[in-house]
């Protein structure tokens, strides 16, 4: 299953400045994602992150990440009662980062399920530019029913 902009936007709450998901290229409900990010120059970020070197700040490849994950909760929660989709906070992160992402990039982000609960779920992540990682992580996230 793939997800175009529009639809992303349906399923993560964020907003400009803060939308790290352009669209989804993979999608297996229940096991995991892949989307993209696509890096610009013209990002906000990079006005201070750095001015004269600009690098995507790590925490930004973790939101990535994170929004990936959503994404996939969402499509795989798929809720048909009429409630309110509950909504995912970060619990904890234990990550690396092993490379730089740069302006002209495109961020590719894997995301897979390890398990998802009623009050949490965990899943693995990695980030890529091109065929190299640039950084890998465990997140954690609680889950707030409206």
């Amino acid at each position: 299953m793939q997800l175009d902009f529009e639809e992303v936007k349906r399923l993560v709450p964020q907003r400009f400045p803060f939308l790290m998901v352009d669209k989804v290229l993979e999608l297996e409900p229940g096991k995991s994602a892949i989307a993209v990010k696509n890096i610009s120059g013209n990002d906000i970020v990079f006005l201070g992150h750095f001015p004269d070197k600009a690098i995507l700040p790590g925490a930004l490849i973790l939101e990535a990440m994170a929004q990936t994950a959503i994404i996939l909760f969402a499509v795989s929660n798929t809720n048909t009662t009429g409630e309110k989709s509950p909504i995912y906070y970060f619990g904890s992160v234990k990550a690396r980062f092993l490379h730089p992402a740069v302006p002209g990039d495109q961020l590719k982000i894997k995301v897979v399920n390890v398990k998802i609960l009623a009050t949490g779920a965990f899943v693995s992540g990695e980030a890529f530019v091109d065929d190299k990682k640039i950084s890998e992580a465990e997140l954690v996230f609680s889950v707030k029913h409206e």
